[in-house]
């Protein structure tokens, strides 16, 4: 099966997940509990990562899956062959809470290569997706990453980990952004920060997430022209399209400049603006 098809599929399946996330948030019909007492998940991460795993297996039969509630072993990420990436809710904490920054997401990699990429906002209306080579596209729009270059103006997307005592090491890279760009979003899902960067609303975002958070926004940034990478060289035997530590994509115009900020201020060598 060649890879439009295999997007078609992929994009009725998360159209299916929206449709079951929207009537558990109209309806209220959901409960909640913390992995590692600080991370949030309601049945409904559950149940919309079952009902994707058992469509993906009747279309797909026996390609591996690495998801975020029902196989989240990262332990074989360098694995050769086909492999889907799933993200049931990203921005769980956002869905319990009623925002709107909710999506579903879904990468086509084989051999750690990302071939295609679906990121659903159910309650935005907007579905982004991507053929590694073909362009990314939003409500089957084209669309383009900014050509910001431009440091002092570009708006920069994060995120922060749930575990509060990881959380002050990246209080100084938040002050040498606030310090050098124009200003700092956070919106609590990077699936679509990456979509926003894709499309031009954001010009950079960095952080630190889980192979399901990145996977398939990665692929869409870059197939909309943004350049994607990492601050730190990845680990041998990774592929970079699942390594999610110290993410960096940006404009091209700013990530060189950007990344250099990042890591100095990882280093402590800014004290003021």
């Amino acid at each position: 099966m060649n890879d439009t098809d295999r997007l078609a599929i992929a994009l009725e399946i998360a159209r299916e997940a929206g449709e079951r996330i929207r009537h558990a948030r109209h309806h209220q019909d959901f409960g909640h509990r913390y992995k590692a007492g600080q991370e949030l998940v309601t049945d409904i991460d559950v149940a919309v990562d079952r009902h994707i795993g058992e469509r993906l297996e009747a279309a797909f039969p026996g390609e591996a899956r690495l998801s975020e509630e029902l196989a989240p072993d990262k332990g074989d990420l360098a694995a050769s062959g086909p492999l889907w990436v799933v993200d049931p809710i990203d921005g769980t904490v956002n869905f319990a809470h009623g925002l709107h920054h909710v999506a579903v997401s879904m990468a086509f990699l084989v051999d750690g290569e990302t071939r295609l990429g679906v990121v659903h906002a159910p309650f935005l209306g907007e579905t982004f997706t991507a053929i590694r080579g073909q362009g990314a596209w939003c409500n089957d729009a084209p669309i383009h990453a900014s050509r910001r270059r431009e440091l002092g103006r570009s708006l920069v997307a994060t995120g922060f980990p749930y575990r509060r005592d990881s959380r002050p090491p990246l209080l100084r890279r938040l002050a040498a952004v606030l310090d050098h760009c124009q200003d700092v979003r956070r919106n609590g899902s990077a699936a679509l920060d990456l979509c926003d960067v894709a499309c031009g609303r954001l010009d950079a975002y960095y952080e630190s997430v889980s192979p399901w958070d990145f996977a398939a926004g990665w692929l869409i940034a870059a197939e909309a022209g943004a350049r994607v990478g990492h601050l730190y060289p990845c680990p041998e035997g990774i592929p970079p399209a699942l390594f999610g530590h110290n993410l960096l994509v940006s404009s091209p115009g700013i990530h060189a400049e950007l990344g250099e900020l990042l890591r100095r201020a990882d280093a402590g060598e800014l004290t003021g603006p």
